[in-house]
């Protein structure tokens, strides 16, 4: 693997997490 592709899996990772953390926040919100 060449690090180009493994810096695009790397910020990919931190996109979909993000994303995650995201819909759990605005959701735990919502319910209270």
């Amino acid at each position: 693997m060449t690090a180009s592709a493994i810096t695009v899996m790397i910020i990919g990772m931190v996109i979909i997490w993000g994303g995650l953390a995201a819909s759990i926040v605005s959701a735990v919100k919502k319910s209270k």
